[in-house]
């Protein structure tokens, strides 16, 4: 008979940073907010969870996220305006983003650092596994990551971590990179993560980040944690506890495409890739990339 483990019910979504790499345009909107053609990256990371079977969705928000709610947000005055527009499909998407999920925000307390955010969502999670996605940057996959991710964790109730190859060399020394042996096909097990090696001397091309499916247990390691670098908390330092005391896996993504938003080459990266597939301005937008003499 096949083994059950507790459902994964909830996903946290960290959206609590100063998005200090774009100022001054972060200044008074945050980072999370930036539009890809026309959909705020975070509406990327959601429809992702939610596309993943997975509806609860905490927000860990500061005093300057307040758009992030708006958004998610049901805009009666604007609704109004589109009805009687006649605009009735923006109405439709502006309802539907409404309704995507049950979202819950909490507001961030603490030390800076991306083990924090983690940390301020345990009371809505109790002690059961969750997610966590970054708000700020995103992967499409096929089927979605985060499902690919909760497949596996279904089949061995164990800790898993999104894994994604790194074709350039040159590039490892940007992500956490697994030292790991196979469990089977696209699954793995983490001996250990090295953060951001040389180049030459990464165990690996898998890097382990973006999302995590994680237990519970991650709260009292989190909690003892001592400050790392910077003097803030990391979470790749409560992830190296806890592969000390439990087995983690990483499930290499397949048909992934990275999208990085966290900085301002590979956001502008991002935004002419779909621009390139929008279906209202692939056509404008390349013939226009085409005319620019470069």
């Amino acid at each position: 008979m096949k083994r059950t483990f507790p459902k994964v019910r909830k996903a946290v979504i960290p959206a609590a940073g100063f998005g200090t790499r774009f100022l001054p345009q972060t200044k008074a909107m945050p980072k999370e907010m930036l539009p890809v053609v026309d959909k705020p990256v975070i509406q990327y990371v959601v429809e992702e969870i939610v596309a993943s079977g997975i509806t609860d969705i905490v927000m860990i928000t500061g005093w300057h996220k307040r758009p992030i709610e708006d958004h998610f947000d049901y805009p009666f005055e604007l609704e109004k305006r589109l009805e009687e527009a006649g605009k009735e499909k923006e109405l439709i998407e502006v309802r539907r983003i409404a309704d995507m999920a049950n979202f819950i925000y909490v507001r961030q307390k603490g030390p800076y650092g991306n083990a924090t955010p983690v940390m301020c969502a345990r009371n809505v999670i109790g002690n059961e596994p969750f997610a966590v996605l970054w708000g700020d940057e995103f992967i499409h996959a096929k089927p979605p990551r985060l499902r690919q991710m909760l497949d596996v964790y279904e089949e061995y109730g164990q800790p898993v971590i999104s894994g994604v190859r790194i074709k350039e060399k040159s590039h490892l020394s940007r992500y956490g990179i697994a030292d790991v042996k196979p469990v089977k096909k696209n699954v793995y097990e983490i001996k250990r993560i090295v953060e951001k090696p040389d180049s030459d001397k990464a165990p690996s091309n898998l890097a382990t980040h973006g999302a995590y499916i994680l237990p519970p247990e991650i709260f009292p390691i989190i909690e003892n944690l001592k400050p790392g670098k910077g003097g803030e908390m990391w979470l790749p330092d409560a992830i190296e506890q806890l592969i000390k005391i439990e087995r983690v896996l990483t499930c290499e993504i397949k048909n992934a495409v990275y999208y990085d938003t966290g900085n301002k080459f590979d956001y502008l990266k991002t935004v002419i890739s779909f621009g390139l597939t929008h279906p209202d301005l692939n056509g404008k937008l390349r013939e226009y990339l085409k005319g620019l003499k470069l």
